[in-house]
């Protein structure tokens, strides 16, 4: 059996595949054919080269297989990404802009900017890499050329919703939208996740925001969920 591709029924440029066992896996167009960025297989289906989609390294990956309803990122986008570590996810998002589209990475570890850098961006010049803390959005605001269509934020922060909201103010374009990966524990680890999920998504309402759902991330993420958010 070969390996089947078809487009996602709901998303541009994201794809279903199903592999010679049987599983079906997302995956994106590969921007760099040839070059994978964590490990991930390539696949060819007429022509095209696919990477596959690793929902257990990406929680974006993961919020999609979770039936979330809105993914506002699509060929062109300029999208603001806080926490972009290594570059697992934002390299397929990188896929998913595509060469006129734009993706600002926001990362304060060195370790991880590295990373990006030499595995990501070299290859990739639709992805701008920023040594940054995405708490203070004004440090790195020479940097980002007009508004954002969507900001995506995973950092591990305590006030995650206020840092999203904060940048939101300074880059999101009007009616532009947010993602926030929520992960509890780097919140509060007394409180009942979903109750640490229904607390950021109140922040971003008191903030302007209106949250069109939460999505939780389980198996793939633990105490994780995915808010999605349009600016009011």
């Amino acid at each position: 059996m070969t390996v089947r591709v078809k487009p996602h029924p709901k998303f541009n440029e994201i794809y279903q595949t199903t592999l010679e066992d049987g599983h079906q896996r997302l995956a994106t167009r590969n921007l760099t054919p040839g070059l994978n960025v964590y490990g991930e297989r390539l696949v060819k289906s007429g022509g095209v080269e696919y990477r596959i989609w690793d929902a257990f390294r990406s929680k974006l990956a993961a919020a999609i297989i979770k039936g979330v309803q809105n993914v506002p990122i699509e060929k062109g986008s300029k999208v603001l990404y806080l926490g972009a570590a290594s570059g697992t996810t934002p390299s397929h998002v990188s896929d998913i802009v595509g060469e006129t589209g734009q993706v600002y990475c926001v990362e304060f570890a060195q370790r991880s900017i590295r990373d990006l850098v030499n595995n990501v961006a070299a290859y990739r010049s639709n992805i701008s890499p920023l040594l940054e803390d995405a708490r203070m959005p004004e440090r790195y605001a020479m940097f980002i050329a007009g508004k954002v269509d969507m900001v995506y934020c995973d950092v591990a922060q305590p006030e995650q919703a206020k840092l999203l909201a904060d940048n939101a103010d300074m880059f999101l374009k009007a009616s532009g939208w947010v993602m926030l990966a929520v992960k509890s524990q780097s919140i509060d680890v007394t409180m009942d996740p979903e109750a640490v999920y229904r607390q950021e998504a109140n922040v971003l309402r008191t903030r302007g925001f209106d949250v069109k759902e939460v999505v939780n991330l389980e198996p793939f993420d633990k105490a994780h969920a995915m808010i999605v958010a349009q600016k009011t």
